[in-house]
């Protein structure tokens, strides 16, 4: 699957990663994301550079690694913490 949530909103998101959890369950799925909120979830993860596995482990050991993986996720991430409601009047 590349990309399913793309157009989803967090909710929605949410509901469908549960529902592909129960019905896909012992099976292999290959999911391709940027959003680390999806990708998180997988139990094993790969990272890619330049076409080239860079990384790869569960969500945990890569944020202890510390390295890319945990580098762009800790970006991402704090792009919604940063982001305060706007007032519009």
């Amino acid at each position: 699957m590349d990309e399913p949530t793309a157009t989803l909103d967090a909710r929605a998101e949410h509901l469908l990663f549960e529902q592909l959890r129960t019905l896909l369950a012992g099976r292999t799925v290959l999911l391709i994301s940027h959003r680390f909120a999806t990708v998180r979830m997988a139990d094993h993860i790969y990272v890619l550079d330049g076409g080239q596995v860079a990384e790869h482990g569960t969500h945990d050991q890569l944020m202890s690694a510390r390295v890319r993986y945990a580098e762009l996720f800790t970006l991402q991430a704090a792009g919604y913490l940063d982001s305060q409601p706007r007032d519009s009047g």
